[in-house]
């Protein structure tokens, strides 16, 4: 009778800990990159414990818009990098349609994103948004954005559109994150004048001097752009592969380990190399992103993805 209490209480452990495991068809995790370093760095560390765990992970390069309307369609699964509130316009309609679930934790939090401008700029007088106007000419009347179809574009052409602080007579400069690094790095160098978008985290707040305009509370939010970053998945992936999404809600990033991962990045280094590099070093980073998580056959997700690590 006790070997047999015994046998059946190893069935129940065994059964506790392979409830969560993932059916094959959830071996292949498609990720959302919108072409941030940020999102590049978050899903870099989350792809290489997942392929710890067995599974495959793929990355999508696609503009916000294009994300989430991929997310719809169930032709992508994971976007680590819902930055509310800027996103939120766009990511609403998802929602409220009921085809994209936010996980109710963010997995960023102290983040900001509004405008900037090089700090010498900012100690001549360019220190809130109601100031840009009285520098078009030093500026050439243009405001740098990033990649078509982001979000921080769309509330600088809205505010200009609005003429928000006197500034319909601007233009917004669409290009790329590394573009528009390019542009605030050659001004910087040449001590010209410019303003551009900024965000931490990202190596940008230590690479160059640079400021934050006030005042832009009701174009990015309060405190600088303070914002929160969430995870967002197609609503039927819970049910669909509860496994990948136990780990999606253990997710916690911080700013010193995304700013970490982020630098070699911007030197050209592959995303999943350079989380791998920062794992290596800081293997206990997974421990709380683990819990209640298995590899894909129902295995101890910690030792595997530790042993993936050495």
């Amino acid at each position: 009778m006790k070997m047999k209490v015994l046998a059946l209480a190893a069935v129940a452990a065994l059964s506790a800990q392979t409830v969560l495991a993932d059916d094959a068809m959830c071996k292949t995790v498609r990720f959302a990159d919108v072409g941030w370093s940020d999102i590049a760095a978050t899903t870099g560390l989350a792809s290489v414990v997942l392929e710890g765990l067995g599974y495959k992970p793929t990355v999508t390069i696609a503009s916000i818009p294009i994300a989430f309307a991929g997310m719809k369609k169930k032709q992508l699964d994971v976007f680590l990098g819902y930055w509310n509130p800027s996103m939120t316009p766009q990511i609403e309609p998802f929602v409220k349609d009921g085809s994209i679930k936010v996980l109710e934790t963010p997995n960023l939090t102290g983040a900001k994103y509004t405008l900037a401008v090089p700090t010498y700029l900012y100690d001549k007088g360019l220190k809130t948004f109601a100031d840009i106007a009285k520098f078009e000419k030093d500026l050439g009347g243009k405001i740098y954005g990033i990649e078509p179809g982001n979000d921080g574009n769309a509330l600088i052409a809205g505010m200009i559109k609005e003429n928000k602080f006197g500034l319909k007579s601007f233009k917004m400069v669409e290009s790329s994150e590394a573009g528009m690094l390019i542009e605030a790095q050659r001004a910087i160098k040449d001590q010209k004048a410019i303003v551009f978008l900024g965000w931490e985290p990202h190596p940008m707040n230590v690479q160059m001097k640079m400021s934050y305009l006030q005042g832009g509370d009701d174009v990015f939010g309060p405190n600088l752009g303070e914002a929160k970053v969430y995870t967002a998945v197609p609503t039927a992936y819970e049910k669909r592969c509860p496994n990948v999404y136990k780990f999606l809600t253990n997710l916690q990033f911080t700013l010193g380990m995304e700013n970490e991962v982020m630098g070699p990045i911007l030197k050209k280094v592959k995303p999943n190399k350079a989380a791998k590099d920062y794992l290596v070093k800081n293997p206990g980073t997974v421990d709380k992103w683990l819990a209640g998580v298995t590899t894909l056959d129902g295995k101890d997700g910690v030792a595997a993805v530790k042993a993936a690590l050495k």
